[in-house]
């Protein structure tokens, strides 16, 4: 079958013409804009990806980290100490690297205290960084020493550094000060794994739960894929800890009885390094203006 095409029309006088037909121009207001993805929506697949890898290698890998030659403590530093670069400079990205150290080794002294041998910090850019330990003590109240031994040594350690603000006026020192007490308040929330859940384990282990209502909340308000990640990890280790508490037996119950003096005395530091850190941050915070 031919197809027979109708001749072009060529203009009667002139100059061959040298203009080129636009397309119909259409009006911006009649293309309706693509609406953008949610945030939960962009985030899913990566949450989800997350998880899986976590859920299938997860395990295997906290054991092989102490045995691997390539991620050793200063290593994982350095790799940090670049990701870290990419947002806030290297000066900062040094600072808050060191003090993440600080705050970690306050857990190894203690693990070691409590007689549990426990590597040395291996940093995971962006979650922070892990000790690995067979355990965490024989009961909940050597638990709460061992998780709120980084915080407190983590505090000192950032305001360490105030008298170094205070003398130079320099709103680097403030800023470090600020994030590194806001970093040891972070772990204080009352969820596991976080430290401050491991406090609630000799404190009220239905705080866990308060806990966990509150990472949903703060999932919510400020979305973010790390966030996402620490409440994954939350849910998980409170339905685990939760069952194995209630389903355990008088070995359970054992871990769990806790005498009221150091129940009172971990109510205590807790509550002391809430209002320390707040205290702390109130004062080195920097009001910054918008630019005109």
């Amino acid at each position: 079958m031919s197809t027979h095409w109708p001749a072009p029309s060529i203009p009667a006088a002139g100059p061959p013409s040298t203009e080129v037909a636009e397309p119909e121009h259409i009006p911006p207001h009649d293309i309706a804009p693509e609406p953008p993805r949610p945030w939960w929506r962009r985030s899913l697949s990566w949450i989800v990806v997350a998880g899986a890898f976590l859920l299938k290698f997860g395990k295997p890998a906290l054991l092989l980290l102490p045995k691997a030659k390539l991620l050793t403590t200063s290593g994982t530093m350095l790799v940090s100490l670049v990701a870290y670069s990419f947002i806030w400079g290297w000066k900062f990205a040094a600072g808050f690297v060191l003090l993440l150290f600080v705050h970690e080794m306050g857990h190894v002294i203690q693990l070691r205290r409590e007689g549990i041998p426990a590597s040395a910090p291996m940093f995971i850019p962006f979650l922070g960084a892990v000790v690995t330990a067979k355990s965490l003590g024989d009961n909940a109240t050597a638990e709460a020493r061992v998780g709120l031994a980084g915080p407190v040594l983590g505090t000192l350690g950032a305001l360490a550094l105030l008298p170094i603000a205070i003398t130079t006026g320099d709103d680097f020192w403030y800023a470090l000060v600020f994030t590194g007490l806001f970093l040891n308040l972070f772990n204080l929330l009352p969820v596991v794994p976080l430290d401050g859940g491991r406090a609630m384990a000799a404190l009220s282990p239905w705080m866990w739960f308060v806990g966990l209502f509150a990472m949903v909340l703060l999932a919510f308000v400020y979305p973010n894929p790390i966030i996402f990640l620490i409440l994954l990890f939350a849910a998980m280790e409170t339905y685990r800890r939760w069952k194995a508490r209630k389903h355990g037996g008088e070995e359970a119950a054992a871990y769990y009885r806790v005498k009221p003096a150091h129940r009172l005395a971990i109510l205590a530091v807790y509550i002391g390094l809430i209002v320390v850190c707040g205290i702390g941050m109130e004062l080195t915070h920097i009001e910054r203006g918008i630019p005109s």
